[in-house]
């Protein structure tokens, strides 16, 4: 009997850890993502190989800085930022739930266009529909299970239709091997938006923040919460090396790629109508588990600054959902809001990993764990490196405002 409790206890945490890993991954995985990889590939070729190696490494050093402290700390990354700097976690809360709206209008539209390519209906009609499937998944009872389950199934399948569709292209995998080690040219800021895209904004905290409301927290669960967090980019690497290779193979042939829809053009001409089909399928999987992490995840960064917002929770990130689906519906891709949400999106990891960083040497905030230093070095060139862009981001995007 004890053995069996044991048993089930051990299926279950680890059940909980691949969720938040999957969480982060799905969160990372939106429409943007798409779009982004099929762009870069094209332009980069096989040294966009390069690209990602890179951007792997960077990522799973901000994540993991991240998942550590927020578990040694039993504290959400913006409780950790005012022990910090007191008013620096509101002020990083705001950022996220302004950038994780913003991006959310833009992740229910893809899941709108998800279902257009399947089953012919208007992108407002199956934004309605996506909207509405989200929604059930915080009215049962466990929201928290049934999310990771939700987010772990839909993720596996747009991973393995992604894979099938590389596999079909026939791309050359010797080729993209040896360039990622030895690229033809390095793009700085392909890296730069890539660990933006992957681990900037909110995305980073989903499944930190994941973990932490399910109990995975304190100094015994570091090296579970270090396997989820490495997990989860390996997650969303495995996805993007599969549409790179699936891109790489229908370039190398000499095939036109249709810039109005680089990713939908990519399946389709690797696959024909089935493959067309298949992207429906990836975009929604991909837009719809980006709603599910936005909305989470955004809450999460406002509800412990009152017992009110913490205990009605559930219905705030209902009506996060509610409120992104009415602006889509309503008035479209705001495109001057996801301008400035994303020129803001780029300064909320170096400022939170900055701060965390700092909360990681404070006894009052993690007590007696000792943070390595070899992961805080790693941690404080991600910061500066992505403070710069994000700050040049800031100041060549919102010129286009007034543009």
């Amino acid at each position: 009997m004890e053995q069996n409790k044991k048993t089930k206890s051990a299926s279950s945490n680890w059940t909980l850890l691949l969720g938040a890993a999957f969480l982060m991954a799905t969160s990372a995985i939106g429409p943007g993502f798409l779009t982004q990889t099929t762009v870069f590939t094209q332009s980069l070729a096989a040294s966009f190989g390069f690209v990602i190696l890179i951007s792997v490494i960077l990522d799973i050093i901000a994540q993991t800085n991240v998942w550590r402290i927020i578990a040694a700390s039993e504290k959400r990354g913006q409780e950790i930022a005012n022990l910090v700097f007191p008013g620096l976690g509101y002020f990083v809360a705001v950022l996220v739930v302004l950038g994780g709206l913003a991006f959310n209008i833009g992740n229910i539209g893809g899941a709108g266009l998800g279902l257009q390519v399947l089953f012919g209906v208007s992108p407002q009609t199956g934004a309605l529909i996506s909207a509405v499937i989200a929604i059930l998944i915080f009215v049962i009872k466990e929201a928290g299970k049934a999310m990771d389950r939700f987010t772990l199934i839909a993720g596996a399948v747009m991973i393995l239709l992604t894979v099938y569709v590389a596999i079909t292209t026939n791309p050359p995998a010797g080729e993209a091997l040896v360039k990622t080690v030895v690229p033809d040219h390095i793009d700085i800021l392909s890296i730069v938006t890539l660990v933006g895209g992957t681990v900037g904004g909110y995305i980073t905290f989903a499944g930190g923040h994941r973990l932490l409301d399910a109990g995975v927290k304190g100094k015994d669960s570091i090296p579970q919460v270090t396997k989820s967090s490495i997990s989860g980019i390996l997650i969303t690497t495995v996805m993007r090396i599969a549409l790179f290779l699936a891109v790489l193979g229908v370039v190398s042939k000499g095939l036109h790629i249709n810039p109005d829809n680089p990713p939908a053009s990519v399946f389709q001409l690797a696959a024909g109508n089935i493959g067309y089909k298949m992207f429906g399928i990836v975009m929604w999987a991909a837009a719809v588990t980006s709603v599910v992490g936005a909305a989470y995840t955004s809450v999460s960064f406002f509800k412990t600054f009152s017992p009110k917002i913490e205990k009605n929770s559930r219905s705030i990130i209902i009506g996060f959902i509610v409120i992104s689906t009415l602006c889509f519906i309503t008035i479209g891709k705001p495109v001057n809001l996801l301008v400035l949400a994303g020129a803001l999106n780029g300064l909320i990891l170096p400022i939170a990993l900055g701060a965390l960083l700092i909360g990681a040497y404070k006894k009052n905030i993690v007590g007696d764990y000792r943070h390595p230093i070899w992961l805080t070095v790693p941690g404080i060139i991600v910061v500066i490196i992505m403070a710069v862009m994000g700050g040049y981001t800031l100041v060549t995007e919102i010129p286009k405002l007034w543009g």
